[in-house]
């Protein structure tokens, strides 16, 4: 009777309940953290009927689609977007506020990986001097790190440096990234190691890059491409060396005029380079096999390449997002045999979205338009200059931010807020700026919504300018063909989110969701501590039963 009362006391000891709830024993082997470059939320529904069973359409059919997914800081840039995906901030935390951005005490602008403390990796050229150290606080990666005792590995991986060493965090074992011109290759920085692991080189010299040097033509009928404007428009920019741009596109010859293997970048091959690439580095790696669970942070960044120079509307990018379609399919097919189904965890994002070609829109009846940042720095300047008798008070003009001078300001004792409130006020009347905020404004008060809010959760106190101003929706300050993104309009901030595999559930929501969970709900799913400066919160439409 005795023995029979303690099998029962453990069997239902509440303290034996919590442990069970608290141990995940579904916790994956391999996270994969997938960030699109530049993907707006309806690539996802505008291509749906071109996408395959086994791509796109498994994650959302069978994962957990949040379709309100939005950036809820200004600027929606490459840089800070993929530092606020892992880090579960915004760059008022994180502090990559650009993906260049004026150092008041170097009076230069620095660059939000660079790093000359350090030495390339793989090439002589400067490319590799590269580390995450002006990113101030962990990444989900970097947590569980510490939270294996930095036995569980971290491999960050794409053709863009900052989409590799942001994400991959701090502790990483490795982050590679794409050197093209005349090189063609992967490369780290000594942050990480001393020399390239063999099977890098044995990557770099397969001739894989090389192969990518071919025709890129439609990869379905292109009149089935009804969901992008016509092929041949005045909205896209295209490739030296080629009259217009339309299909089809001879990399190799046209490479002659774009910077050699650069042009690889620019197409969705730069995607399957990516791809085969992740694949190599997980079998060389042993990632995901072993008791501790790795992490891999893949950033496709061609997609970027290709909306920048053709355009959203573009024939370009839909056969990209076609293309890249076959690339989730081939990797997710890959990761169930090498890892096995149901071992790994995925979540799919973009690190911002798009605006259409305002030249496009105006053709529509549209509003939009285009903005002169050097001919606005130079009448402020002006301006300023005469109205206080001096030159010097503004330092830079960089990223929609005025930069005053201190030192000449202090010297010159002109009070700081009423200068803020001059040059304020001659921004706000120029009809292309719908407005502008300044720096004692936007630290005197908490502004939770609508694009001051976003303002005020992009801006770092110890990085950002003195004045802050926003163009009117769909204005960017840009050239005339392509498409661009840095705005807390919805074209950049909405993006997708989709988590897939071990631990997730089935299921949608419109729910609204931010860039800042992303990561607290990695860590909620694998019972460790969030990231040190996460201002996001688990999202508990998906994990929460």
């Amino acid at each position: 009777m005795k023995q029979l009362l303690l099998i029962s006391f453990i069997l239902f000891n509440p303290v034996n309940l919590l442990s069970q709830n608290l141990s995940n024993k579904n916790e994956p082997k391999l996270v994969i953290g997938i960030v699109i470059d530049q993907m707006r939320y309806d690539y996802l529904t505008r291509f749906w009927n071109h996408f395959k069973e086994d791509g796109f359409r498994r994650l959302v059919t069978d994962g957990f689609n949040f379709k309100n997914h939005h950036f809820n800081y200004i600027p929606t840039k490459t840089g800070p977007g993929h530092a606020s995906v892992w880090t579960g901030t915004t760059p008022s935390n994180h502090g990559i506020i650009g993906n260049s951005w004026y150092d008041k005490e170097k009076d230069k602008m620095v660059y939000c990986t660079d790093d000359n403390s350090i030495k390339s990796v793989g090439t002589s050229a400067d490319a590799g001097k590269m580390s995450p150290n002006l990113m101030k606080t962990t990444s989900v990666a970097d947590q569980n790190r510490l939270h294996t005792q930095m036995k569980g590995k971290t491999i960050g991986i794409a053709l863009k440096d900052r989409g590799s060493i942001l994400p991959a965090g701090h502790t990483a074992n490795a982050a590679y990234w794409f050197l093209g011109g005349e090189e063609g290759k992967f490369i780290t920085s000594s942050y990480y190691r001393k020399n390239l692991p063999d099977w890098v080189k044995e990557f770099n010299n397969s001739g894989q890059t090389q192969s990518y040097l071919k025709i890129w033509e439609p990869l379905y009928d292109i009149e089935s491409y009804v969901e992008s404007g016509t092929d041949e428009n005045s909205f896209e920019g295209g490739f030296k060396g080629k009259d217009k741009a339309i299909f089809p596109y001879n990399l190799k010859e046209l490479s002659k005029y774009n910077n050699g293997f650069d042009i690889i970048l620019n197409t969705p091959f730069g995607n399957d380079l990516t791809l085969e690439f992740a694949i190599k580095a997980i079998k060389a790696e042993d990632l995901g096999k072993d008791g501790f669970t790795d992490f891999l942070t893949l950033s496709f960044s061609s997609t970027d390449k290709v909306g920048h120079n053709f355009g959203v509307n573009s024939k370009e990018v839909q056969d990209t997002y076609l293309r890249l379609d076959k690339n989730i399919s081939k990797f997710l097919k890959f990761l169930d045999k090498e890892i096995g189904k149901g071992q790994y965890t995925i979540f799919l994002t973009a690190d911002h979205g798009a605006i259409h070609v305002p030249k496009f829109l105006e053709s529509e009846k549209i509003v939009g338009g285009y903005f002169s940042m050097d001919k606005l720095k130079k009448e402020l300047l002006s301006h300023v200059n005469k109205v206080y008798e001096t030159d010097g008070l503004i330092a830079n003009l960089s990223n929609y931010q005025v930069f005053f001078d201190y030192k000449k300001i202090n010297e010159e004792k002109i009070d700081i807020e009423t200068l803020e409130k001059f040059v304020a006020h001659y921004l706000i009347q120029n009809t292309h700026i719908d407005r502008v905020i300044t720096r004692s404004q936007i630290t005197a008060a908490s502004y939770t919504r609508g694009i001051v809010g976003a303002l005020q959760s992009g801006f770092n106190q110890s990085r950002s300018g003195d004045v802050i101003f926003v163009l009117n929706p769909s204005t960017i300050s840009y050239k005339k063909t392509g498409s661009t993104h840095g705005s807390g309009l919805n074209y950049d901030t909405h993006i997708p989110l989709i988590f897939y595999g071990a631990g997730i559930k089935k299921g949608s929501t419109t729910q609204r969701s931010e860039i800042p969970d992303i990561a607290p709900t990695i860590s909620s799913l694998l019972g460790m501590a969030f990231p040190n400066g996460a201002t996001g919160k688990p999202l508990f439409q998906m994990l929460d039963e």
